[in-house]
């Protein structure tokens, strides 16, 4: 009988690959595998997101284009100013896939039970957000987890109504 698990994530929410422009990279998806449309946005991580890199207060922007293959969405994400896991693979690897984001509950706690197995937050943020006329909290931590399983780094998220 396999053992209990640390923890238990929820479903993938998506796949993100570090890129150098990701309006190329996103009419490159659109045209080789008619993935899109997708849509870019630029974003400010900073102390306005509680934004921690590596323990960390820091600031980095970064702008990602995005696009739904199913229920799970590519993530293509650019750096324009700061360090973050992204600069970290870039620079080690090139261009790439560098995450996977599974959906939690309780970050939290989930980020806490992880500590027991050495994995432990290396980029985390929070931002409020509105969709469809309704508010909610989104909590995103990046694990060490590439230290652990071949260069990938799981991303946690939780989103709540506020």
């Amino acid at each position: 009988m396999a053992e209990k698990p640390v923890v238990e994530l929820g479903p993938i929410s998506h796949i993100g690959i570090a890129v150098e422009d990701c309006e190329e990279a996103a009419r490159w998806w659109e045209r080789t595998f008619g993935v899109g449309p997708f849509s870019t946005d630029e974003y400010v991580l900073d102390a306005s997101t509680n934004f921690r890199f590596k323990g960390k207060p820091a600031e980095a922007r970064m702008k990602a284009s995005i696009a739904y293959s199913g229920k799970v969405f590519i993530e293509l994400v650019e750096v324009l100013e700061g360090e973050s896991p992204h600069t970290d693979f870039l620079g080690k690897h090139g261009e790439g896939m560098q995450h996977v984001a599974f959906s939690v509950k309780d970050i939290g706690s989930v980020v806490e039970r992880l500590a027991t197995e050495g994995l432990t937050p290396i980029l985390e943020y929070e931002f409020i957000t509105e969709q469809a006329g309704a508010r909610f909290r989104v909590q995103e931590v990046y694990l060490n987890s590439a230290e652990f399983i071949s260069g990938t780094t799981i991303q946690l998220m939780e989103i709540q109504p506020v």
